[in-house]
């Protein structure tokens, strides 16, 4: 199981496209919009389909892609 990385924002959130980025789990906004939808990314173990879901400090992303499964928390 990865460790689980904190991921600092500037604001009180950030949308899950825009923490996709952060991260480095997608290189621009088109390939965390392929992501998403194919049910790749789930946030706290529920997989989520909304591009621009609004995530406040605390939730947990789980990204799986061929390479690697990456875990951060909003924080």
């Amino acid at each position: 199981m990865n460790n689980i990385t904190d991921v600092p924002v500037r604001d009180v959130g950030i949308r899950l496209g825009q923490s996709l980025k952060l991260v480095g789990a997608a290189e621009c906004g088109a390939d965390a919009g392929a992501l998403i939808p194919d049910g790749e990314v789930r946030v706290d173990g529920q997989v989520e389909t909304r591009r621009g879901r609004q995530l406040e400090r605390g939730p947990v992303v789980e990204v799986t892609t061929p390479a690697r499964i990456e875990r951060y928390r909003v924080a």
